[in-house]
């Protein structure tokens, strides 16, 4: 279920539908270290260590299975105390016990209620459909409704710029060119292309098909899960009427009692001939060295493409440490994707058309930027730091040898 969008950071609760990335099966990272942690003498033997890991990978696994088998094993310390002190820690991890329990109630009746609302929306989602695809119009009141929206923003707007003049009256072909259009021409797509995440992954080639899609919607599954509708009209480029792409959660909950994301899938496309959006062919001229004739040899290659998004990227294996960390982000960013179509795509699709949405994610930007900006200065500190320590090594070095240096300024 959709929070209302207000004008700040919301934090919400973490439910099976809005579970945080980091709750993924997906290596929590640490911060690389900025340059400001890093001193000038310690590079060096950085670079020497790498050198070693990137030519001793067996090394590096052998460290890997070491710190592996060290995570959760105890240091000593609860063993070492009195034996009342023992038996009242196992008593407080009885007591947590029962309070993960209640927590994993908790996650379960906010599926129910989450659930009982999205019924409550589903109606509404299904009217936008029919208006978008020109199968009803909207009532007066709900235009009425919407228009009020309008004119606030347009009073508002009005009170800070000076008074232009009035636009000439609509043509009568204009306006009969208008009557002739069904629905909401490109509706999804352009919603798609002002919401920031999607749109990076939208190509020129995309929108062709794109332009070709009549509803994005979403189902709950029986057990933790959601799944995303997409749905086309008839086009050139595939016979799919609806794609599908669904996001699992494992079947014992995570600490704290929230479900944790576990992999998607997503439906294979049947492209017509020639028509694959997510490869493209590259020609070579190959020379024969006997007879010095060439010939084109045509090969097809993977590219990217929107519809990428239905071919998820598989988790890493034990025996693929070397691709792990770029699977890893892979799923992260695939999670995140559907994440953003579902809570914020769907339930304010208009938002996203109209382009209001964006002064909201734009906020979100600001403050992040804030803080982007606190590190820039603490840098711009350690540097200026650096600047004094280099001018001070440079007046020791001039007293080291006053009457050669004094002789190179005066020559200048």
């Amino acid at each position: 279920m959709a929070e209302p969008i207000k004008n700040r950071r919301d934090v919400t609760a973490p439910t099976p539908q809005n579970t945080p990335a980091n709750n993924a099966p997906i290596s929590s990272h640490a911060q690389q270290p900025g340059v400001a942690s890093i001193k000038e003498d310690d590079l060096a033997e950085r670079a020497a260590a790498a050198s070693i890991f990137a030519q001793n990978p067996a090394l590096v696994q052998m460290i890997q299975g070491r710190l592996g088998s060290l995570v959760g094993r105890s240091s000593g310390y609860i063993e070492s105390l009195p034996a009342p002190v023992r038996r009242r820690v196992a008593g407080l991890k009885g007591i947590q016990k029962e309070h993960s329990k209640l927590e994993a109630e908790f996650q379960e009746e906010v599926l129910q209620l989450e659930k009982k609302y999205f019924a409550k929306f589903t109606p509404l989602y299904q009217k936008r459909a029919d208006i978008v695809n020109g199968g009803t119009e909207p009532s007066e009141e709900e235009i009425a409704a919407g228009e009020k929206d309008d004119d606030e923003e347009a009073d508002a707007e009005a009170a800070d710029k000076p008074k232009e003049e009035e636009k000439p009256a609509e043509s009568a072909e204009a306006a009969e060119a208008a009557e002739k259009v069904s629905g909401i021409p490109e509706f999804w797509l352009s919603a798609m292309k002002n919401q920031i995440s999607l749109a990076e992954m939208i190509t020129d080639r995309d929108e062709g098909a794109l332009k070709h899609l009549i509803d994005i919607r979403m189902e709950y599954l029986d057990k933790p899960g959601f799944r995303l509708i997409f749905e086309f009209d008839e086009n050139k480029f595939f016979t799919n009427k609806t794609i599908t792409k669904t996001y699992f959660y494992q079947n014992e909950s995570g600490y704290g009692g929230d479900f944790i994301y576990d992999h998607a899938e997503g439906d294979k496309i049947n492209w017509k001939e020639g028509e694959d959006l997510t490869v493209r062919v590259e020609s070579k001229k190959q020379r024969n060295k006997n007879t010095k004739q060439t010939r084109i040899v045509k090969k097809t290659v993977p590219t990217e493409s929107f519809f990428n998004f239905f071919s998820p990227p598989k988790a890493p294996t034990e025996d693929d440490d070397s691709a792990a960390s770029d699977i890893e982000e892979r799923l992260e960013l695939d999670y995140q994707l559907g994440e953003d179509i579902k809570e914020k795509l769907i339930p304010r699709a208009i938002d996203w058309f109209t382009g209001e949405a964006l002064a909201f994610e734009e906020l979100d930007d600001f403050e992040e930027n804030d803080y982007d900006e606190e590190d820039d200065e603490d840098d711009d500190d350690l540097s200026d730091d650096r600047d004094e320590d280099e001018e001070e090594s440079e007046e020791d070095d001039d007293g080291a040898k006053p009457n050669k240096e004094a002789a190179e300024c005066k020559q200048s």
